[in-house]
């Protein structure tokens, strides 16, 4: 798997219900992340239906940012949006 390569995320009308559904979802997650120093950033989504997200700030460099992304981010996207299948962070470190 190269780094270098470019995730294609999905784009058109038939994806823009999904991912407004994303950004509606990281808005509610925002605040947490923030009230900890943190944020995500929304990178897109791609053809196997994952979301691919950046962690910034405190939430970037915390050793548990992995949890963060797994049991809250990933769970609360999953269930307020049908078909997504995972929540990866893109790092760009």
């Amino acid at each position: 798997m190269s780094s270098d390569l470019a995730t294609p995320y999905l784009e058109g009308p038939e994806f823009e219900g999904m991912e407004e559904g994303v950004l509606e979802a990281i808005e509610a997650i925002r605040p947490a992340l923030q009230s900890d120093g943190g944020d995500i950033v929304f990178n897109g989504i791609d053809e196997d239906f994952v979301v691919h997200v950046t962690l910034v700030g405190a939430c970037g460099t915390c050793p548990v940012s992995t949890m963060t992304l797994k049991a809250g981010v990933e769970r609360i996207i999953m269930d307020r949006v049908p078909g997504i299948t995972e929540v990866v962070a893109d790092n760009n470190e």
